[in-house]
């Protein structure tokens, strides 16, 4: 009777370390939770160290909107290479000729640092950083060996490498708390925001990512374009919030998804030829 007994509290003993351990990975979550917010500042930052996860605006985390800036002024080349694009604010899902909105193309880069970046996150290498977007799960390379950019891209030059969506990046450590990210080569289909603004493959964008506290960072991104625009210009500043848990959702431009919403709602709402639609 003894060895029954004592077989069925182990037994029951088993049952409970089970049953806690089953309750303990169902309380775990595979989605973001925005409730899960940093606390206050959350102390000092660690140097030269960007690594995790962070919420950007409208996440749902409470971080501020982004101040953008202010329009561009540009060349003669730049205004007839904008009149050619279309922004949904202005003509709508029928009328806009934005690659991504109809066709589920990349963003590429600067836009990826500017529009919908309610997620990014950072992982440190041996000699690199990479940067991963929440949008289109895409990430870059950020060189940090010291290289310098290509200074040949999409030239008929022998070995010159091809325009990217993303470019080419390098960058280095300003301070103990700010990353200065350079980027060039950036393929000419791309937008460099959503308002529909042109750029050439030369031109060289600057993006600077300043830790303020454990808890805050910043970025600004800077954008100079000569053959487009007649001086450098600010597409803005951007704050995002460490995210405890680190974890992001998936957020996907899915083609079958979008041709199906433009079928039975985007197009046949049609549009303003004269762009009057909406606010650009």
């Amino acid at each position: 009777m003894r060895n029954v007994f004592t077989g069925a509290v182990i037994a029951s003993a088993a049952v409970l370390v089970f049953s806690s351990v089953a309750m303990g990975q169902a309380a775990r979550s595979w989605k973001y939770d925005p409730a899960d917010r940093a606390v206050d500042a959350g102390g000092a930052a660690p140097k030269h160290d960007l690594s995790g996860s962070w919420a950007g605006p409208r996440s749902g985390a409470g971080v501020p909107d982004g101040e953008r800036g202010e329009p561009p002024s540009l060349t003669a080349l730049g205004k007839e290479l904008l009149e050619q694009n279309k922004p949904i604010g202005k003509f709508s899902p029928a009328g806009t000729n934005d690659p991504t909105v109809r066709t589920c193309d990349p963003f590429g880069f600067p836009r990826s640092a500017t529009d919908e970046i309610r997620g990014i996150a950072f992982a440190t290498m041996p000699q690199r950083i990479v940067l991963l977007a929440q949008f289109q799960n895409v990430w870059r390379e950020i060189w940090m060996d010291g290289r310098e950019l290509p200074r040949n891209v999409g030239t008929a030059e022998k070995n010159s490498p091809d325009p990217r969506y993303y470019g080419y990046s390098v960058g280095r450590w300003e301070d103990d708390y700010t990353l200065v990210v350079d980027t060039t080569g950036l393929d000419e289909r791309t937008w460099l925001s959503g308002s529909g603004y042109p750029h050439t493959v030369n031109a060289h964008v600057q993006e600077r990512y300043k830790r303020t506290s454990h808890n805050d960072l910043e970025l600004t991104v800077t954008v100079e374009d000569p053959s487009i625009y007649t001086k450098p210009f600010t597409l803005g500043k951007f704050h995002f919030r460490w995210i405890p848990s680190q974890q992001m959702d998936e957020k996907l431009c899915v083609p079958s998804e979008v041709i199906e919403y433009l079928k039975a709602v985007g197009d046949p709402a049609g549009s303003d030829p004269k762009g009057n639609s909406g606010r650009y």
